[in-house]
């Protein structure tokens, strides 16, 4: 697999904004643990390697453990993940699959018990971003194997 086009080094500037997202979400009250998950699920719903690679890479980093890694694809099935980890994983799945169902008020008032406002819009930004994303690396073709996690996080 060969990359099409790095649109990184080619159109910086159409960045901004996505970078602008993720600052405002690294900002948030938002544990990083969570977040990475919910990156990750969505990347793997969308089936975006390169993405897979970079936040399974960054979840180990904000310590996430090998075991949620692994059965994040069956977290329903998995009694790893503690019931807001459960509610921002059905909020990122409704999200990311949004043409094919309804975000119905039941499941938003289920999710909004765990998360104030200001972390639930977090939360949906950092699902917008990370979907945003998945659709850049899989339409150009990002190589999975060379993110590197930066050793600063």
């Amino acid at each position: 697999m060969e990359q099409r086009i790095n649109y990184q080094e080619i159109a910086p500037k159409s960045l901004k904004g996505m970078y602008e997202i993720e600052k405002y979400v690294a900002n948030s009250q938002l544990e990083e643990s969570l977040v990475q998950l919910v990156k990750l699920r969505a990347s793997q719903i969308n089936g975006c390697a390169y993405c897979i690679d970079m936040h399974t890479k960054d979840a180990r980093q904000a310590g996430e453990s090998e075991q949620r890694l692994y059965t994040l694809s069956v977290w329903q099935e998995s009694p790893f993940y503690t019931d807001k980890e459960r509610a921002a994983l059905r909020w990122t799945e409704a999200l990311t699959k949004i043409s094919e169902n309804d975000v119905s008020d039941e499941l938003y008032e289920s999710v909004r018990k765990h998360f104030a406002e200001t972390e639930l819009t977090a939360l949906t930004m950092a699902i917008i971003a990370i979907n945003g994303w998945n659709r850049l690396a899989i339409s150009f073709r990002n190589i999975p194997g060379s993110y590197k996690p930066e050793l600063s996080k």
